[in-house]
C-alpha cells in the first residue's frame, strides 16, 4: 500500500512541475494546464500524509 501512495504523490507532483514545462515551450493549452495542475495538486494533498507518515515500529524513544 505504500508503495502505491508514493507512486501517485510523485504522480501528483509530477502534474504540478511538467504540465509547466509544456505551457513554457508551447505544447500546452493554458486551460489544460490549469485543469492539469489542479488534478496534480489534489492528488498530491491526499497522498502526501501517507508517505510521510512515520513507522510506528522504528520511532525512536
Amino acid at each position: 500500500m505504500r508503495k502505491v501512495a508514493i507512486i501517485l504523490a510523485l504522480t501528483g507532483l509530477g502534474l504540478t512541475v511538467i504540465p509547466s514545462i509544456f505551457v513554457f515551450y508551447g505544447s500546452l493549452a493554458w486551460r489544460l494546464h490549469t485543469q492539469l495542475m489542479f488534478a496534480g495538486m489534489v492528488i498530491w494533498f491526499v497522498m502526501a500524509p501517507f508517505v510521510m507518515k512515520k513507522n510506528k515500529s522504528h520511532e525512536d524513544i
